[in-house]
């Protein structure tokens, strides 16, 4: 059973940073599109959230590997 949610983990994070990282994504694009002006701040801040989106998946795998090995 350990081995079950540790890939539900794993792969709910996936889902949820894939989905998470096409929003951010998306939405600046936008964004620049409706102010090219803003475009160097707009590009550093979503870096900013792409990163900070990209934190979930490794703590799905830190929690998959707990699961896993702490059984």
């Amino acid at each position: 059973m350990n081995f079950i949610a540790a890939g539900i983990a794993i792969v709910g994070a996936a889902i949820g940073a894939g989905y998470g990282n096409g929003k951010v994504i998306s939405q600046t694009i936008e964004s620049m599109a409706r102010q090219p002006e803003m475009s160097g701040q707009l590009r550093s801040t979503m870096f900013i959230g792409v990163a900070l989106v990209e934190a979930v998946p490794i703590l799905g795998v830190v929690i998959a590997l707990l699961l896993v090995f702490m059984s």
